[in-house]
């Protein structure tokens, strides 16, 4: 089986605009439905008190795991998600099932697509 893109299944998202426990939150509820780069015993921590937090994970949405319930968070989040067009509609799929998803902005490439959107409780 021949690919074309080292990991045309895989996702990388980035969380931002929220407190370290509303990332945990978002990532929990992720890696119950994907496999994940980022262990259940890794915790999101604030690294400097003014300067905003970026927290990084990848997601293989190749083989989605059920189960997964929408999350409460205490406030949104802001989520950037790359990857592949089919991989992102999958992984967009399982955002909306989870949470309330607004879409800020879509860039589409030749072979990526970038999604910048906020998540909110449902």
């Amino acid at each position: 089986m021949e690919s074309r893109q080292p990991h045309p299944e895989s996702v990388s998202v980035e969380i931002s605009g929220c407190s370290k426990d509303d990332a945990r939150l978002v990532f929990d509820a992720l890696c119950a439905c994907f496999a994940s780069d980022r262990c259940s015993d890794d915790v999101p921590e604030e690294l400097h008190r003014t300067r905003p937090t970026v927290w990084l994970g990848t997601f293989d949405v190749a083989d989605a795991h059920e189960g997964a319930r929408p999350t409460r968070l205490t406030s949104s989040v802001d989520a950037d998600v790359h990857g592949g067009y089919w991989a992102v509609d999958r992984f967009r799929t399982t955002l909306d099932s989870l949470f309330t998803v607004r879409d800020l902005a879509t860039v589409s490439g030749d072979q990526e697509r970038e999604l910048h959107v906020r998540l909110e409780s449902r």
